[in-house]
């Protein structure tokens, strides 16, 4: 079985999106940046790109996920690496609201002593959440629940 490179995967998604915000109308830049060994993350700049993000960005997981699927269908063999997709900084201005979020939400627990259950989140703002509270002496947390309602619990050490 053949092995198929990081970059060839990007190309074959770039060009995907290419055509994608051409069928949309959408005006956008399409760039890559290797952000740690085998990962790279494609970015679609520019205005009024929303669309592409959608509510929590839902669209945006969508359209990682069809991504994907793309790049597995053109590309047979073993996959080499991850590809991350993230439009218009969307998912770095997420992480630093969900990190704000998760101390603010530390500090009521470690005040109270109670535990506190937050709402169903996909797995990457899990993550988010379970890394910023990983160092935060007083509360540690757990997930709970089966997907697509699993959820993270804060709780007192």
């Amino acid at each position: 079985m053949s092995t198929v490179s990081v970059n060839e995967q990007v190309e074959v998604i770039s060009d995907f999106l290419e055509g994608l915000l051409d069928v949309f109308g959408l005006e956008g830049e399409i760039g890559s940046e290797e952000i740690e060994t085998d990962i790279v993350e494609i970015s679609i700049d520019g205005d009024d790109l929303g669309l592409l993000i959608g509510p929590k960005g839902q669209t945006l997981s969508a359209l990682h996920e069809l991504s994907r699927t793309v790049a597995q269908r053109k590309l047979t063999g073993s996959h080499d690496g991850r590809v991350r997709l993230d439009v218009s900084g969307y998912r770095q201005r997420r992480r630093e609201a969900l990190e704000r979020f998760a101390l603010t939400v530390a500090e009521d627990v470690r005040t109270a002593g109670v535990q506190k259950v937050l709402e169903p989140m996909s797995p990457p703002d899990r993550k988010v959440i379970h890394d910023a509270l990983n160092e935060v002496d007083g509360v540690s947390t757990a997930s709970e629940g089966e997907e697509p309602r699993r959820r993270v619990v804060v709780l007192p050490a």
